[in-house]
């Protein structure tokens, strides 16, 4: 990049105002498509500009209350064709914050032409009680595209962790047609492949445990999720997680919502959407409070897998919920903290709390949604979880 360059870019990064002072270094005038840029730019972060988004040169601070804006959706429109993907989920969530565009959101017409971003999304669920009649829809459509990104990401890497776990597991010596192993016989009976027949001749044969899959010796999943206002990308992400493992027949899945009070979500869990709108983001933590209810749901202790989604920011009895945590674990339970992510990946949460449940020997990730599927399969084969 040559010095030209650098000059452009730094006019378009500090605004209209550094024109002067860039062009006595001699700096080029902006180019066509620059200059779409620099209006896009400012529209949201030049507060001094008037004709932005709030149409009464107070710079947007109000998102107006008449039917869907066509200049935003025209600037939406140059945004989306002027920088790449992740720009425009920054300049789109910068608007939202910056320019009082909660409302304007909501516009069926806008929302069709936003780009799909997981911190919108959680924004969108935050205000979704105030949602008009018109844009439900919209809203929808917009949280489905989210959804369905997330499961292409997660899903097969889930079914795969989940089923070869359980099914190494799940063997019996006693022989059955029905439960024949197919791909098993076969991967372990390659070697004795008959050049004269053209087929394999097995010397052994390996057949799933038809008992293993009784109600009684299926694993319990058990999802506790916080929905405390900090909380809205460990959501969404959650919902979709909670949906793919309650859809396998190898697991027994709960799921839990809580912030001061409690919310069974279990059997919303046909549809990672619907599951969605059960939560209402925002309140307060009682995290003890809901433990406690999850622990009815622990049936076989040693086939339970608990898996707390929070940010550790208890606002009820800390030591009691400290003990009861403890109490989990001693009986034999798989218990696991996924800390909150925020802001695209990043943990946040209560480390002084993180650090108590650690040290008993309860292991507190803050990683990515895409370690689950490794986590899943550590546990399910009964090895210590971690994450590389």
């Amino acid at each position: 990049m040559d010095k030209t360059q650098q000059l452009q870019r730094w006019r378009l990064i500090l605004g209209k105002e550094s024109e002067d002072r860039l062009s006595g270094m001699n700096m080029l005038a902006l180019s066509e498509e620059q200059d779409l840029m620099d209006s896009a730019l400012a529209a949201i972060y030049n507060k001094s500009e008037s004709g932005g988004f709030g149409g009464s040169g107070s710079g947007g601070s109000g998102g107006g209350h008449g039917p869907s804006n066509p200049q935003i959706s025209r600037w939406l429109g140059d945004v989306r064709t002027l920088f790449d993907k992740e720009i425009v989920k920054i300049i789109q969530n910068d608007a939202v914050n910056r320019c009082g565009l909660k409302q304007l959101i909501f516009e069926p017409e806008l929302l069709e032409n936003t780009e799909p971003d997981i911190n919108l999304a959680s924004t969108i669920l935050t205000l979704k009680d105030m949602i008009p009649k018109r844009s439900k829809d919209s809203v929808r459509a917009f949280i489905k595209k989210i959804v369905e990104d997330i499961n292409k990401q997660l899903e097969q890497d889930i079914r795969r962790a989940v089923t070869a776990a359980v099914n190494k597991r799940a063997h019996s010596p006693i022989p059955s047609a029905a439960a024949l192993d197919y791909k098993m016989t076969i991967r372990r009976n390659l070697k004795h492949w008959s050049p004269e027949l053209k087929t394999i001749v097995p010397e052994h044969f390996y057949f799933f445990d038809r008992g293993a899959k009784t109600a009684a010796n299926k694993w319990t999943v058990i999802l506790d999720i916080d929905q405390s206002g900090s909380m809205g990308e460990s959501v969404i992400y959650s919902s979709v997680v909670s949906c793919i493992l309650a859809s396998m027949s190898a697991l027994k899945t709960r799921v839990v919502a809580f912030d001061t009070n409690i919310v069974d979500l279990t059997e919303k869990c046909g549809d990672p959407v619907d599951l969605l709108y059960g939560f209402q983001l925002g309140g307060g933590t009682d995290i003890d409070k809901s433990v406690k209810y999850c622990q009815q749901f622990i049936e076989n202790p040693r086939k339970t897998l608990f898996f707390l989604i929070s940010d550790l920011e208890e606002g009820g009895n800390r030591a009691a919920f400290v003990r009861r945590m403890e109490e989990i674990k001693s009986s034999g339970v798989t218990l696991i903290c996924l800390l909150a992510l925020a802001d695209h990946g990043k943990p946040y949460y209560d480390e002084n709390m993180a650090q108590k449940l650690s040290g008993m020997g309860i292991p507190c990730f803050a990683c990515s949604p895409q370690k689950l599927p490794e986590l899943l399969g550590q546990v399910l084969r009964g090895q210590e979880p971690s994450v590389s």
